[in-house]
């Protein structure tokens, strides 16, 4: 496997993270008030699954240029 391949499956498997987090996040917000206390929690993750993303993409892109 290439490094492009390689790099090309660690996004896709980034990618599903951080849809699954942004749902996290959606869901909790739609129970709110109930399980406030866990909103930094399921944000820090979001945040943080998105993060790794974009980095990813990032490094793709250049890669591939």
């Amino acid at each position: 496997m290439s490094d492009v391949d390689a790099l090309k499956l660690k996004v896709k498997k980034l990618n599903a993270q951080a849809t699954q987090a942004k749902m996290d996040l959606h869901d909790l917000s739609e129970e709110l008030p109930t399980n406030w206390e866990k909103i930094l929690e399921v944000a820090q993750t979001a945040y943080d699954a998105h993060k790794n993303l974009m980095a990813a993409r990032k490094e793709l892109a250049a890669a591939t240029a």
